[in-house]
């Protein structure tokens, strides 16, 4: 993808629906659903009639508790599943750690590389994507939540001393700029505030979206990667129940992830990664109408 389309990619007229692609077994929403090679396409193509703009294909959980594949487990799939969906005419997003699994799908098409950890774990990465044409995701990171890959967290992964916003931007900010000290240019940078990474509760992860504008300030787009997580689950949930309120469904988080969707919208986000693409879809084509509906300041006057 020349500099060109990778700059239009980046700087869409509308927010981008990014369609998730679990190629694992343990994926807290649908791990082992599209395992297999021929699911795992046909899921690709149904997000893309269903209205993803972009697919972003992972191989590996990062959810706690989840145990590491191996890199050529994860390289093995990823390459499969690029060399089967390159042909759709989206954009393919590839949700790696590692700078091997990141080069082969470079290597077979891919556009775009989602690192959840920034740069932390593979600096490999930011210096792979400095002299490739193609967009990083550059992810809030602290480490792998409790149990989560292999890793332990520690007691104080989800403290936040001065407030979750000033942290988690401050942070970011730091890690996009090890990742500019590797090389990469700013042109190629989007960020995203890391939504459930050391962020367990409602109180951690709804500021950083209600607070996208500080994000945005800092000149790069913004990914918001709500779908499903446990605290979109806990919006739901009703309070008077406690503890024993029972978790709501799939579908009940699929339409709360919408509205979250349609809601970053209209707050400038760049794209919203979802399970779900048919519903962000419509959301997204609501909020639209709804800001090009608004009053300007001349009919206000």
């Amino acid at each position: 993808m020349d500099i060109e389309t990778l700059q239009a990619l980046r700087e869409p007229s509308t927010p981008h629906v990014m369609g998730i692609l679990n190629i694992t077994e343990d994926s807290f929403s649908d791990g082992g659903l599209w395992l297999d090679a021929s699911a795992a396409a046909q899921h690709g193509r149904d997000l893309v009639a269903q209205g993803a703009t972009i697919l972003d294909i992972g191989a590996e959980s990062t959810r706690p508790g989840a145990v590491r594949v191996d890199a050529d487990t994860e390289r093995s799939r990823i390459v499969t599943a690029v060399r089967n969906l390159r042909g759709l005419g989206v954009p393919l997003s590839i949700d790696t750690t590692r700078a091997s699994v990141a080069r082969a799908a470079l290597d077979e098409g891919a556009s775009i590389i989602n690192d959840v950890s920034g740069g932390r774990l593979d600096s490999e990465i930011p210096r792979l994507v400095a002299q490739r044409d193609c967009l990083y995701i550059v992810q809030h990171w602290r480490q792998w939540l409790s149990g989560g890959s292999g890793g332990v967290a520690d007691s104080n992964s989800s403290t936040y001393v001065h407030g979750v916003v000033a942290d988690v931007y401050d942070e970011l900010m730091a890690q996009v700029d090890d990742v500019l000290a590797a090389g990469v240019a700013p042109e190629k940078i989007i960020i995203d505030p890391g939504l459930g990474f050391s962020k367990p509760g409602v109180d951690l992860n709804l500021p950083l979206m209600t607070h996208l504008a500080t994000f945005r300030a800092s000149g790069y787009p913004v990914l918001i990667g709500a779908s499903r997580k446990r605290f979109v689950g806990a919006l739901l949930k009703n309070p008077s129940q406690g503890e024993h309120a029972d978790e709501p469904t799939t579908s009940r988080k699929d339409v709360a992830t919408a509205v979250l969707s349609a809601l970053c919208a209209l707050s400038g986000a760049w794209a919203v990664r979802v399970h779900d693409a048919a519903m962000s879809r419509d959301a997204l084509a609501v909020a639209q109408a709804w800001k090009s509906a608004e009053p300007t300041q001349r009919d206000a006057d």
